[in-house]
């Protein structure tokens, strides 16, 4: 598909799949995914708005659930391969999954300094009551949006039900309505009524505008422990003991909190240790990790398990995954768990101080 104006902004829709580009079978009553190349007999809209849009499409389309490292390097790759062609880039993808690619786009793409939305919808774009029309039309105003010929958002962004979220800082919490996505720790980028008003204070911008670096190395070897009340040495032990594991995102209760069981910390301080980085993140949908607050984080802290701050499990994860596949030691990804990098935590001022 292409739509050509001249002297307006150009977009790039990348569809990697999921509900927005599906139409329903006439025959079987199924969801089955159409050709995007088709799109403006669905969305005629499009026509209307003021810029010049092309798309590139997964072939074939794949379910969110299904999206991973492999897929986040192709996405990364035509974005770097056409980053000189476009002024900003709508990424099409099932919501199931989105947060964690949102998140490693974040990291993967450094020094961008062009939108990258990504959107999708919870009703197939060809259905009565979609939501897939209005949230596809916005994302594509919002990465088109220029001030002074300077992009308004230059940075990696969900935009789902009005709200413009960082995507980094993005969580999918609801299966069944519209406003399927939140941002509990970060506040919102923009809001899209009548206008879209938009708090520049909050979107991050690039110190400086440096070329794009794609980065499309990604370590695998990270695994989640949530944590909760009655856990056994044995569970503990096995996502711990996994062969090659570099990393583990450990969703405790509170602000930080865990078991202050002696096998329970001695398990902790052993794989520390040999090596394994381990991130605290809490379970709860806002706040923030704070190992010093109570004693039961602190035993923690002295185990040398790392704060993850106020960050999503999708982020950690995917954070840990990029950090290691730079080739970084354990005591060098430590380090940069406890920094922001691109936004994506709130570092307390008296961290390093350790009041």
């Amino acid at each position: 598909m292409n739509i050509r104006k001249e002297d307006k902004p150009s977009i790039l829709l990348i569809y990697t799949g999921g509900t927005i580009g599906m139409i329903k079978n006439p025959e079987t009553g199924t969801l089955e995914a159409f050709n995007f190349q088709h799109l403006l007999e669905h969305v005629p809209e499009l026509q209307d708005v003021k810029c010049s849009i092309s798309s590139i499409q997964f072939d074939p389309p794949m379910d969110s659930s299904a999206m991973g490292p492999e897929s986040w390097q192709k996405i990364v790759r035509i974005i770097a391969e056409n980053y000189s062609t476009y002024d900003g880039f709508v990424v099409l993808h099932g919501t199931d999954t989105m947060a964690f690619t949102a998140s490693a786009l974040s990291f993967m793409l450094e020094n961008l300094n062009k939108p990258v939305i990504l959107t999708g919808s919870q009703v197939p774009i060809g259905m009565l009551r979609t939501d897939g029309k209005e949230n596809l039309i916005t994302a594509i105003e919002i990465a088109a949006a220029k001030e002074n010929d300077i992009p308004v958002v230059p940075e990696v962004c969900i935009f789902f039900e009005n709200d413009l979220l960082r995507g980094n800082r993005s969580s999918k919490i609801n299966a069944d309505y519209f406003n399927a996505f939140q941002s509990y720790n970060y506040p919102v980028l923009a809001h899209a009524g009548i206008s879209i008003n938009y708090d520049t204070a909050q979107i991050y911008r690039p110190v400086s505008r440096k070329p794009l670096k794609p980065h499309y190395k990604l370590d695998c070897h990270i695994a989640i422990l949530k944590l909760f009340p009655g856990i056994s040495p044995q569970v503990v032990e096995s996502i711990l003991n996994i062969p090659d594991l570099k990393g583990v995102v450990m969703e405790t209760f509170g602000s930080g909190n865990a078991p202050s069981e002696e096998w329970f910390l001695n398990m902790l301080k052993e794989a520390v240790d040999r090596g394994l980085v381990i991130v605290n993140v809490t379970q709860c949908h806002a706040g923030s990790v704070e190992m010093h607050r109570y004693e039961t984080g602190y035993k923690l802290l002295e185990a040398g398990v790392a704060s993850g701050f106020d960050s999503t499990t999708e982020c950690a994860v995917t954070k840990l995954m990029f950090l290691f596949g730079q080739g970084l030691t354990p005591e060098e990804v430590k380090e940069h768990i406890h920094c922001s990098l691109i936004g994506e935590v709130t570092v307390p001022e008296n961290f390093y101080t350790g009041n």
